[in-house]
């Protein structure tokens, strides 16, 4: 994921120190359901990542059959490829072949929404095109948590009224999350106040997007009791940086579920995401120590600490 992205030069002088809790979340939570036993998912975007070859996926892997191994390993996934093309049932079922008989009953997938909609027609008389991205996904629907539309970085906040638009036609019965970029849905606190009301009377969840370089993207608001985060890592150098920022917001979490948050989703992104395992199996690491969560470690094929220690020195 290239967005917030900023030269490793700059990391260091960037506060990673997250945001109070926003308006909506202090509404949202503090009223704890009894003894409701919370739920992780932690994932990354993609499993097609031949990089990941002698890190998490065993050097004789047969590539086709990446994705087999993903869903062994995890038990979710940003389904990113519906966001490239509208899906179709068969094309669905074609890739469902593959992945069928290693699927947990515990599996989730987070189908994004198509580009077709989001960025091509800007949701702007795209209900067609809607529909027909839901039907496509039918055959993954007992897997299927919800679905995210992420809107163009150049989505503004004049568009308002088409949001609303499409966000009160969408179905119902489909959950969604949504994740807005362009920076005056957070800078105009007017326009902030609305979206992130909107929302939440349409009982939609709001994606924190944490990247280096758009802190204001972090807005620590919770329409839902449910959290979806886009962890953006820098990898390399800056794996403890990156872990410092898993630990805040394992620190947050903790707060949050003792309010009553319900769900913890939580995915991994780097530039180019050849290390995402790594951050993704610290995380999974610290959710099971400190938040309860009792997700399956990676068995990742390096030695993390060595691995980190190297990549360290490289300057």
């Amino acid at each position: 994921m290239d967005f917030g992205f900023v030269p490793s030069s700059e990391i260091n002088g960037i506060d990673f120190t997250l945001p109070k809790d926003g308006i909506q979340t202090s509404q949202v939570l503090g009223n704890k359901d009894g003894d409701r036993v919370p739920i992780f998912h932690v994932g990354c975007s993609r499993w097609e990542n031949e990089g990941w070859i002698n890190l998490l996926y065993p050097q004789d892997i047969n590539k086709k059959k990446l994705s087999a191994f993903y869903v062994e390993k995890f038990n979710s996934v940003e389904l990113a490829t519906t966001f490239y093309l509208i899906p179709t049932q068969s094309s669905i079922l074609q890739s469902m072949s593959v992945f069928q008989k290693s699927l947990s009953p515990d599996f989730r997938f987070y189908p994004k929404i198509s580009r077709t909609i989001s960025h091509i027609h800007r949701l702007k008389g795209a209900s067609k095109e809607t529909v027909a991205f839901l039907d496509g996904i039918k055959p993954l629907q007992s897997y299927i948590d919800a679905c995210f539309l992420q809107l163009s970085d150049n989505f503004k906040v004049k568009s308002a009224n088409i949001l609303e638009e499409y966000l009160r036609a969408f179905p119902t019965d489909s959950k969604l999350f949504v994740e807005v970029r362009e920076k005056e849905w957070f800078a105009q606190e007017n326009f902030r106040s609305w979206y992130f009301g909107l929302l939440k009377e349409l009982k939609m969840g709001a994606i924190i997007t944490d990247a280096s370089g758009r802190r204001d993207a972090v807005h620590m608001e919770l329409t839902i009791p449910e959290l979806f985060v886009r962890f953006v890592g820098n990898g390399g150098s800056h794996f403890e940086s990156d872990f410092r920022r898993i630990d805040s917001w394992v620190e947050r979490i903790k707060i949050w579920l003792d309010k009553g948050l319900e769900k913890v989703i939580f995915f991994l992104h780097q530039r180019g995401n050849e290390e995402a395992p790594i951050l993704a199996q610290y995380a999974i690491q610290q959710f099971n120590k400190h938040l309860g969560a009792s997700l399956a470690e990676l068995d990742l094929l390096v030695d993390v600490e060595t691995y980190v220690a190297d990549k360290a020195l490289v300057k």
